[in-house]
């Protein structure tokens, strides 16, 4: 069952306006990005499956562990998937002892979302195995390779979601002035 909520129609937002003159095939980057995507999961894949975890797991500990107080209604538009689909997921980790809930102090209802001691471990072990595949790919790449991969993939976001996402992840380390 996909986990992505999208309209029938396609993404909520075009990337280009319908009439764009059409651009050829980029296959080289669409499949380098595919292959650069298998690799760098399946370092964090080999860990997870120690725990029974997967992806999904992974993205969860991996944002709530980097902003503790996350609200489940934040995690569900940070991941773009269904609250159903974030349900199996989060029990698991709560239940395993990664992540603890707490009522929202204001709003009862909330759900806010933190990192227990063992989530945290995990999930800085898992983003230093990734680290360690993107440091070996920038110093391959020679200078400045950061600032450039970093634009690029800042790129990628679609124009609507950028701001949430400079903010989410970019934070004080906000993209050059140059983008």
């Amino acid at each position: 069952m996909p986990d992505v909520n999208v309209s029938a129609a396609g993404p909520a937002s075009p990337r280009t306006p319908a009439r764009a003159e059409p651009v050829p095939p980029l296959y080289d980057l669409i499949e380098l990005l595919f292959f650069a995507y298998r690799d760098f999961v399946a370092d964090a894949d080999h860990l997870l499956e120690a725990y029974a975890f997967g992806r999904a797991h992974h993205r969860v500990l991996h944002f709530v562990d980097r902003n503790p107080g996350l609200t489940v209604a934040e995690l569900l538009e940070i991941l773009k998937i269904t609250k159903q689909s974030l349900g199996r997921v989060l029990k698991e980790l709560v239940d395993q002892g990664f992540i603890v809930q707490r009522k929202g102090r204001e709003d009862r209802r909330q759900r806010l979302l933190e990192p227990t001691a063992r989530g945290k471990a995990l999930a800085r072990e898992l983003a230093a195995l990734q680290s360690r595949r993107i440091a070996a790919a920038l110093a391959e790449t020679g200078p400045d390779s950061h600032a450039v991969a970093k634009r690029f993939l800042f790129s990628l976001v679609d124009l609507h979601e950028r701001p949430a996402v400079e903010r989410l992840v970019l934070g004080n380390a906000a993209l050059p002035e140059d983008r």
